[in-house]
């Protein structure tokens, strides 16, 4: 038997599958509990921004850019000066693996993280630190491997 469909009824499941598609979308994101692309504290972070960008500029005119260097299981950090402050790793694939470390400089003006723990793959890492009575920020991205 040679059943032969006309264009409008095509046309019809055409938009039937397509609005069932488009209906089971909205419905995934309406039941998801997280949504990757906001932060929960964005309000807080858009009222520091300024005071961010300052930290971030501060780096730049002090030339005060740290020494980031990985070896073997191990990131090492080289301060011009004594630093006290926070690390920040954060996993952009996984906001579960982000850590926070307080951040103080051994002799030397070195600070030395295992990784070990940490997951392979891209890392950006925010260093927000203190020295001579002056507030900085620095973010990189790191590929561990």
């Amino acid at each position: 038997m040679n059943r032969h469909m006309n264009w409008g009824t095509k046309l019809v499941i055409g938009m039937l599958a397509f609005m069932t598609f488009i209906v089971a979308l909205g419905v995934l994101m309406i039941r998801s509990k997280n949504d990757a692309l906001v932060d929960n504290d964005y309000y807080e972070k858009g009222i520091r921004y300024n005071e961010d960008y300052d930290k971030k500029e501060r780096v730049k005119k002090d030339q005060a850019e740290p020494l980031i260097q990985l070896r073997e299981n191990t990131l090492l950090l080289g301060f011009k000066a004594p630093a006290q402050g926070t690390l920040k790793l954060i996993r952009s694939a996984d906001k579960k693996l982000d850590r926070t470390l307080p951040l103080e400089t051994r002799e030397g003006n070195h600070f030395e993280v295992p990784l070990d723990h940490l997951a392979r793959g891209l890392w950006k890492i925010q260093l927000e630190w203190k020295s001579a009575e002056k507030s900085y920020l620095y973010e990189k991205e790191l590929v561990l491997r």
